[in-house]
């Protein structure tokens, strides 16, 4: 019996996916826990692999596909089965000859004789030529016009949405359309963080194994200023708002198969160490595909770093259901006045887009500014204060 290849369980919620792609053709020899195809789900990218080595012996839903969970999408055939079968085959022993037949394999036909003489000889011995067909007359003869191929640069390619984008797009258009969205702006200096990276890096690299980065001081800055402004980490439920006292900060990231927001679980009870560490994991994991419905649910606040492509300055979109959206951007030297004097210090503008129907232009001006703070006197944070 062939193996079934099915589509497995991805999460509570999800009982639809769509087949992005076929990283195997019917016939491909696979190894144990090889990847087949990729699967594109509303929440993630995922690889389905193969069960057993063998052989993909059958595709039964082509590339493109929405199918449910549970659907058997491919047949393999195990490791063994298939070669024997393979073997089999070409293992037939043929009939013995008879010597009348072994005269006729050293005796050639005239025909081979003909292909093998000069060409002189095929001439005199080629078959009689045929009676040349009437030409006819030009009313006749039909003038096809050959079809004008379409220049490269006017060229059309329909690619069908993934339904991880489908899911991102209509969570946008939710969040424009259902909340009262508003971003408001300001700078800050990162003098502080990067003297700081820049003085513990290699000690930090070599306790822990990974890099001091910039998202672990973010991550806890928005956490001090949601512990002083709870509207940012609530969240419209009906008629009612609701608050939450765990923090679970959600980090945009950006793969070539479409955004996704892995999410740090209790963010509060993490170290530096360990936030890098995670957010690392989540960055590698979702270039792979190998992200998983648990990393992607739930998020009080999400923070987005537009800067690490370079963008100066945005307006981000709120992921709903969540009140808040941080978006960070790239740090660039700039002129400032400093006590009096004019210096040049590497800042980077901040963007908080925010749900006005229950957080004030006052919590949102006053929440960005403690994240300002926290970020230009890393000793506040430090405390406490």
């Amino acid at each position: 019996m062939p193996i079934e290849i099915k589509i497995p369980a991805v999460g509570e919620s999800i009982t639809e996916v769509q087949i992005s792609e076929w990283l195997k053709s019917e016939g491909d020899s696979v190894k144990q826990d090889e990847a087949l195809a990729v699967i594109d789900s509303e929440k993630t990218t995922f690889d389905l692999p193969a069960p057993n080595a063998g052989k993909l012996a059958k595709i039964l839903h082509q590339a493109g596909k929405t199918v449910t969970v549970g659907t058997v999408v491919a047949h393999m055939e195990a490791e063994g089965k298939a070669a024997d079968k393979a073997k089999a085959k070409t293992e037939v022993k043929p009939a013995k000859e008879t010597d009348s037949e072994k005269l006729k394999e050293t005796k050639p036909e005239p025909a081979e004789i003909e292909t093998e003489s000069s060409p002189d000889d095929s001439e005199k011995k080629s078959a009689p030529k045929e009676a040349k067909p009437e030409p006819k007359p030009i009313s006749e003869i039909e003038t096809k016009t050959p079809a004008v191929k379409s220049s490269s640069e006017r060229e059309e390619e329909i690619v069908p949405m993934t339904m991880l984008r489908r899911t991102v797009a209509r969570h946008l258009i939710e969040a424009q359309q259902t909340m009262a969205i508003l971003t408001t702006f300001n700078e800050v200096d990162m003098s502080a963080v990067q003297t700081l990276r820049n003085e513990n890096q290699e000690a930090f690299q070599r306790r822990y194994q990974v890099k001091l980065g910039l998202l672990s001081f973010f991550v806890k800055a928005v956490i001090d200023a949601l512990k002083q402004f709870p509207q940012l980490n609530a969240e419209v439920r009906g008629n009612d708002i609701v608050y939450r006292n765990y923090f679970d900060i959600g980090v945009a990231v950006a793969t070539e198969r479409g955004l996704v927001v892995p999410v740090l679980q209790n963010a509060d009870r993490l170290s530096f160490a360990e936030i890098e560490k995670v957010i690392g994991d989540f960055a590698r994991r979702a270039k792979d595909g190998k992200l998983k419905p648990d990393d992607l649910e739930g998020g009080t606040f999400t923070i987005t770093n537009g800067g690490a492509f370079g963008s100066l300055l945005s307006t981000p979109i709120i992921n709903p259901p969540q009140a808040g959206i941080l978006g960070m951007h790239a740090i660039q030297e700039r002129p400032v006045v400093a006590q009096g004097q004019i210096v040049i210090r590497p800042m980077m503008y901040l963007a908080l887009t925010y749900d006005h129907r229950i957080v004030d232009g006052r919590e949102a001006v006053l929440f960005l500014h403690r994240v300002k703070a926290a970020i230009e006197t890393l000793s506040r944070m430090l405390v406490e204060i």
